[in-house]
């Protein structure tokens, strides 16, 4: 559908377009693609994430072309991996084995290879800093050099104990999900209902951030069930493996990529055949591409939520699964800025024959 009936037809189609280019282009300088990359590395971390593809220099492409509009990006972004060929499967990513950058508890003070604050917004004033509107490249850089030399080497990674290892230890761990099932890619098949438990996630996972947020918030203000602990925030560097064609046996590491993740820790009441009920912590897992922590928890309280029984919205696999994907819900907004022509004229019928009623 489009607007065939607009004055001009393709020539003003076109003009649309070179008047669009004018407008991204009105600042005098250009926007390096390194720059957008390096500098603004949360917002390339959501829309990799939301696109489902690891691509830090395509994802600040894609910003580039659309002025920054983040489902753009996450539209070119998704267009452009469709193109792509899958020759081969990786290996599963151990999140055990993951090179640390951050790692914290909600729930335990203390707790095996100690709590890692890492990179982190939590501890700033929220003071916007002016002068970081004349920052001089070369003093950040001589900052760096210095930073880095006080540092010192870095440390052989962590790979410390998991806080729900320890629970489940105990028995205090509801054990509903134990793996086996063949993963189902939401990419390749379409989504039905009930849905998996791996189709859940990475529909999940590509979610739209500020929905995903939203509905975990109104569980948290009583609309849902789940008001979880943070067990466990993990946000480091992965490899990518492949099997080695020539020997299955062997692998070969590709690189890294950035992710966070968090099991969130729920209090529930659990199925037993003793005459008391017994209580149990279920588990809510989120991870999601570079470091987009909210967007992990909140993805956590979901799942846990999509587990629970319940009339609310979080508790609704078809509303939360079916109305999240930024590609879906954006479009279908946008296409009522196309043509309603035939549509329109009929409610605008039906309305004057309501007030011709009326007058008789």
């Amino acid at each position: 559908m489009a607007y065939v009936a607009v004055t001009g037809g393709t020539e003003a189609i076109e003009a649309s377009l070179e008047l669009l280019k004018y407008y991204r282009t009105e600042g005098r300088g250009d926007v390096e693609i390194a720059t957008l990359r390096d500098n603004l590395k949360l917002l390339i971390d959501r829309v990799m994430g939301e696109a489902g593809f690891y691509a830090p220099d395509y994802a600040a492409i894609a910003l580039k072309q659309c002025e920054g509009s983040i489902e753009e990006a996450v539209f070119l972004l998704r267009a452009y991996r469709s193109t792509l060929p899958r020759n081969y499967y990786a290996q599963p990513l151990v999140s055990a084995h993951m090179r640390l950058i951050r790692r914290i508890s909600a729930a335990f003070k203390d707790i095996p290879g100690g709590q890692m604050l890492g990179p982190t917004y939590d501890y700033t004033h929220r003071l916007i800093d002016f002068e970081g509107a004349a920052e001089d490249p070369a003093a950040r850089w001589s900052w760096r050099g210095a930073y880095l030399a006080d540092a010192g080497e870095a440390e052989p990674p962590l790979c410390p104990t998991r806080v729900t290892e320890l629970l489940q230890a105990e028995g205090l761990v509801k054990d509903e999900h134990s793996g086996g099932e063949k993963p189902f890619d939401v990419t390749q098949n379409m989504l039905t209902f009930p849905a998996s438990r791996s189709a859940r996630l990475q529909t999940l996972a590509r979610a739209d951030t500020g929905f995903e947020t939203g509905l975990a918030y109104s569980s948290l203000r009583g609309y849902g069930a789940v008001h979880p602990t943070v067990g466990e925030l993990r946000c480091g560097y992965l490899e990518v493996n492949l099997p080695y064609p020539l020997d299955p046996t062997q692998t070969i590491c590709l690189g890294e990529v950035l992710v966070t993740e968090v099991e969130s820790l729920v209090p529930e009441r659990q199925e037993t055949s003793a005459e008391t009920d017994q209580l149990a912590l279920g588990v809510g897992y989120g991870a999601v591409f570079g470091r987009n922590e909210n967007k992990a928890i909140a993805m956590s309280i979901l799942d846990r939520s999509l587990d629970t029984p319940g009339d609310s919205p979080t508790q609704d696999e078809e509303f939360v699964l079916m109305h999240g994907d930024s590609l879906e819900m954006n479009g279908f907004i946008s296409h009522l800025k196309l043509p309603h022509y035939i549509t329109f004229q009929s409610k605008l019928d039906r309305v004057r024959a309501t007030r011709g009623e009326e007058k008789k």
